[in-house]
């Protein structure tokens, strides 16, 4: 295919059938069979119907049957990478409002699972018919499962390291001597004669603790607008409660507050114990999580948020002055996403500021090195410009 002709074809296949109209030179496209499956399930979506075509918001046409539906998901999986099938399965939930595809057994399979998809369900969770939940679990489930293939270990590892480097020790015992540091500090003590290095100083871990090292409490807004961040929270709160150096505590609010710690086993039980949506009271859930704080110089308090609050905010600020007065290190993520820069309340944000307390947005990605960091006692606020440099 030559050059003009693939522009074209792409140019019929961006517009659409209405879009080539006469004296556009894409109306006698021609298409292969690939593209006009291509052409129709994008037009399915996309194009207006032939009522508005002169005039009017483009809609979409998928119809009301289920069967049409079904078979629409499944050729767009077929035509599409999977990403793409993310990015349509969402316009068909927010054009078309097929929350009712989320509601069907039959089509809630055919859909590509992703964190945005997982934050719907959740939303729906309190509507979802009994026949349903179980297959939406296992879309949450299987999600859920690629996630922790990618951020677990590395939140694990990271987190470990932190807590050793906060024991190590010029005196380690022999069990516990870091021989990667200790032969980079002592290369200038090369033998030739042994042809080895001799470690006059060694550098390792203090004896590694069984007891509790770090309380951590995850403070998890649920409100509508922080889906994703919930999906990703829930999944290193389990994370993090896997982990026996920490006491991980976890507590999702809105205008109410739920401890779902006892939870923590499983990450999809913890998803499915929030609520999405309704509004936000933030001070009740810091009143509540205060209540838990047992040894402050040793808590650290993630508080996930967009900070609009419905509650006493002047009452919030002062609570927070006292956690952090007390010894506690609070952080506060205005999201847990990888979904850009987010929306969030700036003058509560300068507030918590003016106590001492950043406030920024953190990906998934960066949010081991991020816990390391805290644990380690760097400064935030320098760890956010070198990030974001």
């Amino acid at each position: 295919m030559n050059t003009d002709t693939d522009r074209v074809r792409r140019w019929r296949l961006v517009l659409g059938g209405d879009g080539a109209g006469p004296g556009s030179g894409l109306a006698d496209a021609q298409l292969s069979d690939e593209d006009s499956g291509v052409d129709a399930v994008l037009a399915a979506l996309y194009d207006r119907p032939d009522e508005e075509a002169a005039g009017g918001p483009r809609s979409a046409n998928l119809g009301a049957s289920a069967p049409r539906v079904a078979r629409w998901l499944g050729d767009i999986r077929r035509y599409f990478p999977s990403t793409v099938v993310q990015v349509m399965q969402r316009d068909a939930v927010d054009r078309l409002g097929l929350t009712r595809m989320l509601l069907e057994k039959e089509l809630l399979s055919a859909v590509e699972p992703d964190v945005h998809l997982v934050g719907t369900l959740l939303s729906l969770n309190g509507v979802l018919p009994e026949e349903t939940k179980e297959t939406a679990r296992e879309v949450v489930r299987k999600v859920v499962t690629e996630l922790e293939e990618r951020l677990a270990e590395r939140t694990r590892a990271a987190i470990r390291g932190a807590l050793d480097k906060a024991s190590r020790t010029h005196r380690p015992r022999p069990g516990d001597v870091d021989w990667a540091r200790t032969i980079h500090a002592n290369l200038k003590h090369y033998s030739p004669d042994l042809r080895t290095i001799v470690p006059e100083k060694l550098i390792g871990y203090g004896r590694r603790q069984q007891a509790v090292q770090r309380d951590v409490i995850l403070a998890v807004d649920q409100s509508g607008s922080m889906a994703e961040s919930v999906v990703y929270s829930g999944l290193f709160g389990a994370v993090l409660a896997s982990m026996r150096a920490l006491k991980t505590s976890f507590v999702a609010f809105d205008t109410e507050v739920a401890d779902l710690t006892e939870h923590l086993a499983d990450p999809v039980d913890v998803l499915f114990g929030t609520q999405l949506g309704g509004g936000t009271d933030i001070n009740r859930a810091i009143a509540y999580c205060q209540g838990l704080v047992e040894r402050p110089e040793r808590t650290l308090l993630v508080l996930i948020s967009d900070l609009y609050e419905g509650g006493d905010e002047e009452e919030l600020l002062h609570r927070m002055a006292e956690l952090t007065g007390a010894g506690v290190q609070v952080v506060t993520l205005l999201a847990l996403s990888d979904s850009g820069a987010p929306s969030y309340d700036h003058e509560t944000a300068a507030a918590l500021a003016e106590l001492g307390i950043p406030a920024f947005a953190c990906t998934p990605d960066q949010f081991p090195e991020l816990m390391a960091a805290a644990i380690r006692g760097d400064d935030l606020q320098s760890w956010v410009a070198r990030e974001s440099s």
